[in-house]
């Protein structure tokens, strides 16, 4: 289905230029620098009901995938973890290598350039809505696939269920509207900065 609403449209925008690497170094960096700042400002919106704390960083994590592709997409959600080696930015009260590798959390941060990489690399073949919220569905589950396994062992919990339960069941339904409203900026921004034919 060739349409905005499908997996694939061809319709050309030039927020594309930032996915294909046609735009300049400049704009290149810009947009890795944004993203990795959006990643941290995030991480400032954080409420700890368990383990795992909400927060807006995944806004960011499956954005950068989307709008930069899927190596500079990395490339954000890398400087990202390693601004959080110096900076206080993650989402705990602590930074450095000792948090980065020992927080519970710690399996959804190093997560985060792998999940932008892969919306990068599906959304680059359906880059319509429904292939938009089907990519970042491909990143979600990457990013709570290694989240729940770090937190299973790091909170030392008695069952997989508890941490799935604790690492993914709650946050389902607020990440797949974070998942929708994503996808829709993404698509409205693409429409808004459309090439003329």
């Amino acid at each position: 289905m060739d349409s905005i609403l499908g997996l694939r449209t061809t319709r050309v925008s030039t927020i594309d230029d930032l996915r294909s690497g046609s735009a300049s170094a400049g704009v290149q960096m810009a947009g890795i620098v944004g993203f990795a700042l959006l990643t941290a400002l995030g991480a400032q919106f954080r409420l700890y009901l368990w383990e795992v704390p909400f927060t807006l960083q995944t806004f960011a994590v499956y954005g950068s995938g989307l709008y930069l592709g899927w190596r500079n997409g990395l490339l954000a959600q890398g400087l990202y973890l390693l601004l959080g080696l110096f900076l206080p930015v993650y989402a705990g009260d602590s930074f450095g290598p000792a948090y980065l590798f020992g927080a519970v959390s710690a399996g959804y941060l190093l997560a985060y350039p792998l999940s932008a990489a892969l919306v990068g690399l599906v959304s680059k073949h359906f880059n319509g809505l429904t292939g938009s919220v089907l990519s970042m569905v491909a990143g979600s589950l990457v990013l709570f696939t290694l989240g729940v396994t770090w937190l299973h062992y790091a909170a030392d919990h008695v069952t997989w269920f508890e941490s799935i339960d604790k690492g993914w069941l709650r946050f389902a339904p607020v990440d797949l509207a974070k998942i929708l409203a994503v996808a829709l900026l993404y698509q409205g921004s693409r429409s808004l900065f459309g090439k003329k034919d």
